[in-house]
């Protein structure tokens, strides 16, 4: 029997002692499946994933669950956003323990896990492991929006001294204000969008300052307009989209339509 350790949060341990791991995962052409690590001869590569899944949060922290596979049970290994090749269980544990790296490689299990699977759940150190990725230790942190988590510990101190220079974080709004006073009138197109652009991530802003580039000549402006304020929770922003939907220009009007569906869609936690 393979043995393979499942990283999950501590408040999930009495539902997989009742029911097993649910096939929450998603790998290769969307299959549903369980995510794990055989357990190797060094705790630290064998916990290698904590850190990382725990940038993304836990109830409670998280639990190593021990699960037994048959040797011949069919799962997916290989390194993280790579190919992988479907062997026995049997056999991803042999190619993993065989490399001099296994850092970043995981083994998927393309199916629940059944209850008399589960060997044993315990606690797991918080602090084991590498995050980012693999490599990460030593080099410089990106703060981008694609590659920073919203919320996560530090990373506002970490946009601070580490700022962004697309991404931000964004200026005061009175610096942004007075740059946009600064472009006068009706306003320099490319000083207005760079502003509205960093206002655009913002939660809240000053909509009444703002609210007179909807009638500025150039219509790329009045877009970026539309950007900045459709996630504001600002009263009066509503109002403004209503107004912009029925703009002269298309890519105005495509930019209202858009943004309202994207604030329509359900989140995902």
């Amino acid at each position: 029997m393979a043995m393979f350790v499942h990283l999950t949060s501590a408040a999930n341990a009495p539902r997989i002692r009742r029911s097993g791991i649910r096939a929450a995962g998603r790998g290769q052409d969307g299959a549903r499946g369980v995510y794990c690590f055989p357990v190797l001869p060094s705790y630290t590569l064998t916990h290698q994933w904590l850190r990382e899944l725990a940038r993304f949060g836990s109830r409670g922290g998280l639990v190593a669950v021990h699960v037994r596979l048959d040797d011949s049970q069919q799962v997916l290994v290989g390194r993280y956003a790579c190919a992988q090749a479907t062997v026995p269980a049997a056999e991803a544990v042999r190619r993993i323990a065989a490399l001099d790296d296994p850092r970043g490689w995981e083994v998927f299990v393309p199916r629940a896990v059944r209850p008399r699977e589960v060997h044993r759940i315990r606690t797991a150190p918080q602090t084991v492991g590498w995050r980012y990725w693999p490599e990460a230790h030593g080099v410089r942190p990106c703060t981008c929006d694609g590659c920073r988590v919203r919320g996560e510990y530090g990373s506002r101190r970490l946009r601070e001294r580490l700022p962004h220079p697309l991404d931000g974080p964004p200026p005061p709004s009175r610096v942004l204000l007075a740059r946009v006073a600064a472009a006068g009138t009706p306003g320099d197109p490319t000083a207005l969008r760079e502003a509205l652009h960093w206002f655009g991530m913002r939660r809240r802003g000053p909509l009444a300052q703002l609210a007179h580039l909807a009638a500025h000549p150039d219509p790329a402006v009045r877009e970026e307009l539309v950007w900045a304020v459709s996630r504001w929770s600002t009263p009066g922003v509503a109002e403004l989209l209503d107004g912009l939907a029925d703009d002269p220009h298309p890519d105005v009007r495509e930019a209202v339509e858009a943004a309202r569906e994207s604030s329509s869609e359900p989140s995902v936690s």
